[in-house]
């Protein structure tokens, strides 16, 4: 049985915080992205970051807190990218370029998503971070479209513009080109934001 948790000495805390904090959540990132929630490990992410592992503990308390941190750091990219005024078709451009800049963050959703058992560590700040895009369909396109379920048009322009990362073998098949490459992403990206116009229109 596990002994107490105890805190890193002062000499473990580097003299940085915040840049410690950072490349905790950068290791997180990378190792989450590969394994998915279920199979990323404390012990890796320390190795990735170069820091003792009782460091994870201490900032984050542990892989739950770890997670829901980095939940909370993409909530405040979204921000950026969605910033008041920004058209719903131009966050949708914005968002599937995120797949050149961060393809680690779609993983990361798309490993929750095929891990899912009811259990979603990141669940209710997703939800929230969410639930805003939700009403912005809603004021944009739900006036003039009534039928239109905005929950559900929000999850379908999501799913499409993840496509680069999430569907990169479908890609390469039916366009014939490198999902990686960013031209062909840029060609994308413009593409979903395409269709996102004439919903607004």
């Amino acid at each position: 049985m596990p002994g107490p948790r105890r805190s890193p000495k002062p000499q473990e805390r580097q003299r940085d915080p915040e840049r410690t904090r950072q490349k905790i959540l950068d290791a997180a990132a990378a190792e989450f992205a590969q394994h998915g929630y279920a199979g990323a490990r404390i012990r890796a992410i320390a190795e990735r970051a170069g820091v003792n592992q009782q460091l994870l503990s201490y900032y984050f308390d542990g892989k739950q807190g770890l997670f829901r941190a980095m939940t909370e750091q993409w909530g405040q990219r979204q921000a950026e990218i969605s910033e008041p005024g920004t058209s719903l078709s131009e966050q949708l451009r914005r968002y599937t370029l995120e797949n050149l800049n961060n393809p680690d963050g779609v993983r990361i959703l798309a490993w929750s998503g095929l891990q899912y058992d009811g259990e979603d560590p990141g669940g209710e700040a997703r939800t929230a971070m969410l639930a805003r895009g939700v009403e912005q369909i809603a004021e944009q396109i739900g006036r003039d479209n009534p039928d239109i379920d905005p929950a559900c048009l929000l999850i379908m322009l999501m799913a499409a513009s993840m496509a680069p990362t999430t569907m990169p073998q479908v890609i390469a098949g039916l366009c014939r080109a490198d999902p990686r490459d960013p031209e062909f992403v840029d060609h994308y990206a413009e593409q979903v934001a395409l269709i996102a116009r004439k919903l607004e229109e």
